[in-house]
């Protein structure tokens, strides 16, 4: 049987979370019961979501902190694990959760999963030539480069077949080149034959160094992508990121493309998508590991971590260091500059924390010791 309108409106006025609402009605719709068996459930429901939620006064934040921690001390140290991919190496254990609460810029083994959309998904040669469009080409994956001594020469002999798979012809090869070192590139035999500007041999070998690392198609961060097919679909694995050169590609799903450099998801995506990216980076890290944290002490992380529209670390130059108790910072890290400054500019510690108030020995505003009991006296009420 289908829910009446009234039944409806006392499951909204429960004020659960949305998501909750939404389960309860799907779970109720079409069972058979009587009011009081609703009235239970709906009762059973509140009753146990206030049970989970936080008791007054709690120290979320030491507790938080814990339940992280002591798992990370479990954790391999261990930098690099193929993660079913033998060609990608990626950071996992607890140099990549150091990386994800330091916020740092560029993770030390930046990669990007790319989902395709169906059409491209389901076709291997389609998922190929995305692969081939945003991996970087170099010249060696056109050809080989050799150096003619006698005549202080580089010859680029090209391979057309890798040339057509790529989708690039030798003349746009040599009007890169031409671009990019400023030299006259000439089609001798079907050979690209280029001299540097002074005919010396240190000259020579800087050149071919030089148009080894030119990018002539693709991006130029993205060093090498691998194609692993994943239940009945392909799918992109990429050594680098730039998440928004990649969105733009066609045949790129954005809506389930992403990668573990967090600070280019807020860039691109904004703050939300990033403190999402913090939540989900943290919980894949500690699941591989065989760890099991509950998610609301990551989110708490996040929310912290992003709570000012920026991403900032977990440290001295992020949340740690903008407390603004100077008892505070100065127990995390530069205790004496944190002192010297503050004295300097006279400030005041309120002492509102738990880090200051252990550091001069009186009880911390939290528990117990956030409650004052007030008591008339007796003989004001037998007045």
């Amino acid at each position: 049987m289908s829910l009446s309108e009234e039944q409806r409106e006392q499951i909204s006025g429960l004020g659960l979370p949305q998501s909750i609402q939404e389960a309860l009605l799907d779970g109720l719709e079409n069972e058979q019961f009587t009011k009081a068996q609703f009235d239970e459930v709906i009762g059973q429901v509140k009753s146990d979501y206030d049970h989970a939620g936080v008791e007054p006064c709690e120290a979320v934040g030491v507790i938080a902190a814990q339940s992280i921690g002591e798992p990370g001390t479990q954790m391999t140290m261990r930098t690099f694990h193929y993660a079913g991919v033998a060609e990608i190496n990626v950071t996992l254990g607890l140099p990549r959760l150091i990386e994800i609460v330091d916020a740092r810029k560029i993770p030390s083994t930046p990669t990007m999963t790319i989902r395709l959309e169906p059409d491209y998904a389901r076709d291997r040669d389609l998922a190929r030539e995305v692969a081939w469009a945003i991996e970087s080409t170099s010249i060696l994956h056109l050809g080989s480069i050799a150096t003619d001594l006698a005549e202080m020469n580089v010859l680029i002999e090209l391979n057309h077949e890798a040339l057509a798979q790529r989708k690039i012809t030798d003349e746009e090869v040599a009007e890169t080149l031409r671009s990019e070192t400023g030299l006259a590139v000439e089609m001798r035999d079907g050979m690209l034959v280029m001299a540097p500007e002074e005919p010396s041999y240190r000259e020579l070998l800087q050149l071919v160094e030089k148009i080894k690392r030119l990018s002539l198609k693709g991006i130029d961060g993205i060093k090498r992508v691998v194609i692993r097919k994943e239940g009945d679909e392909y799918v992109l694995y990429t050594e680098g990121s730039a998440l928004k050169e990649v969105l733009e590609f066609e045949g790129v799903d954005p809506a389930r493309t992403k990668t573990n450099n967090i600070n280019e998801i807020g860039e691109v995506l904004g703050i939300e998508a990033a403190r999402n990216a913090i939540i989900n980076e943290a919980t894949d890290t500690l699941r591989e590991q065989g760890l099991s944290v509950d998610v609301r002490h990551i989110m708490l992380v996040a929310d912290i971590m992003t709570c000012d529209g920026e991403v900032k670390q977990i440290g001295r130059h992020g949340v740690s260091g903008e407390k603004a108790s100077v008892l505070a910072r100065a127990a995390f890290e530069v205790t004496v500059n944190h002192i010297l400054d503050a004295a300097v500019r006279g400030d005041i510690d309120d002492l509102r924390g738990v880090t200051e108030n252990v550091i001069v020995g009186q009880p911390i505003q939290l528990g117990t010791g956030d409650v004052q009991l007030v008591a008339k006296r007796r003989d004001e009420v037998i007045q």
